[in-house]
């Protein structure tokens, strides 16, 4: 099967979506970018082609009778996979670790700390699988954050339970993380595939299916093989990645294609990213007719939401459920990530509830990103907004509002998948490349 890949580099996550020759997408990959971005690359790849040997496994069991929900059943075996993957990359964690005690300064205590890291590992990895849990909610999807906020957790209390500095400990884990981080999770995906396959068959002993079919279905959809075609690369970090210049498209050109491959009808496209805030007006055909971004600075953008998050002591995707319990929305004068914090505190200093800051910094962010759609042009019908920040709740909220108030009834597509739009029309670029004949595989 010839596949075309598309693969955004962000300046806080990197995605990549795998396409076949009839633009249909097969995989969507994401990760967290590093300051490798070749390993970013390669993580992005690998998810996107677990998520289309996923997809292939879906379709061969579409027509299984004896599966009452093929949906929530894949939704399963996705998530044990994902336990699989959090489980190795642990354990490389854990030994990593050790390793760098074994080679440390712990003041002749060395003996102690392995100890203090088995019991923290252990007591993580016990852990885990409730964190993949059918409905298990949990506050990021990457290894680093999972793992680091339950080291934190735990690694503190077991430390000052044992007596070790856990400075020493903290040490040992920033400098493993991102050993870890730079090594991609093993390609064994059958082992992996097959676990999770038997854990979900283990879970429910009622199914009335073939499970060895089932195990059948599995290979062949492992064993598909998948001809990387054409790729092309775009994003905040395009200009590291190791292609030849015609395998690069910019981030405006790939984000107008992408929305419309999204939603043909679109006219005005948004992007709110990690580090910039781009609107861009299309044609019919999703060609770039015009675009305005913001200046030098993140503020208003994912990179703000982020710091945040992080003066507040909680995760991303918490803060715009908080915000939409806010009974007022509070002024808040600037959306610069360098003040941010000041502001924060004096505005909880003054007895601001939590949610209503949060409301007014929601708002905030999305007037200045109507201020850059105004800048290029306005909003015409469709309008369709990108990026991760898209699936933020507060921030849709307010948009679809300011939208209605200055431009009327317009139609506002926001997908879920919002925010591979870039990746999507990298991908569709690469498709389009080789079956125009505009450029050879890669």
């Amino acid at each position: 099967m010839r596949c075309f890949i598309g693969i955004d580099l962000g300046s806080t996550t990197t995605k990549a979506v795998l396409m076949d020759e009839d633009l249909g997408v097969l995989g969507r990959g994401i990760t967290n970018s590093r300051s490798n971005y070749d390993t970013a690359t390669a993580v992005a790849k690998q998810e996107a082609v677990v998520d289309t040997r996923l997809t292939l496994f879906r379709r061969g069991l579409a027509d299984d009778a004896g599966i009452p929900d093929v949906d929530d059943f894949m939704d399963r075996v996705a998530q044990y996979f994902r336990l699989e993957q959090f489980l190795e990359q642990l354990a490389d964690l854990h030994e990593t670790c050790s390793r760098f005690v074994e080679g440390g300064r712990f003041q002749n205590r060395e003996k102690e700390a392995m100890e203090t890291l088995e019991i923290i590992f252990g007591r993580i990895g016990d852990e885990a699988p409730a964190l993949y849990a059918p409905g298990a909610a949990r506050k990021s999807d990457f290894f680093r954050d999972l793992a680091g906020s339950r080291f934190m957790q735990i690694g503190g209390d077991v430390a000052k339970l044992v007596g070790l500095p856990f400075d020493l400990l903290l040490n040992v884990y920033d400098k493993s993380i991102i050993e870890v981080e730079n090594r991609p999770p093993s390609g064994d995906l059958t082992g992996k595939f097959g676990r999770a396959l038997d854990r979900v068959l283990g879970e429910m002993p009622d199914l009335d299916a073939d499970t060895k079919k089932m195990h059948a279905t599995l290979e062949k959809a492992l064993a598909q093989e998948l001809d990387e075609t054409y790729v092309v690369g775009t994003g905040y970090g395009r200009v590291t990645l190791p292609f030849p210049k015609e395998h690069i498209r910019s981030e405006i050109l790939c984000h107008g294609l992408g929305a419309h491959m999204m939603y043909s009808g679109t006219r005005t496209v948004l992007d709110i990213g990690g580090q910039d805030t781009k609107a861009i007006q299309v044609d019919p055909a999703g060609i770039v007719e015009n675009f305005q971004m913001n200046d030098r600075c993140a503020a208003g953008c994912g990179r703000y939401l982020g710091y945040i998050a992080d003066e507040m002591n909680m995760g991303l995707h918490e803060l715009g459920p908080l915000a939409m319990k806010a009974t007022k929305s509070v002024r808040i004068n600037s959306t610069c990530t360098v003040f941010a914090g000041a502001e924060l505190r004096d505005r909880l200093a003054l007895g601001e509830k939590r949610e209503d800051i949060l409301a007014g910094l929601h708002r905030a962010i999305i007037l200045r990103a109507m201020s850059i759609i105004s800048r290029s042009g306005g909003i015409r019908d469709q309008f369709t907004w990108t990026g991760g920040v898209a699936n933020n709740p507060a921030a849709a909220r307010e948009l679809e509002k300011l939208v209605r108030e200055n431009y009327g009834d317009v139609t506002i597509n926001i997908d879920p998948a919002s925010i591979y739009t870039g990746a999507l029309g990298a991908a569709t670029f690469a498709q389009r490349a080789v079956i125009n004949g505009e450029g050879a595989a890669s």
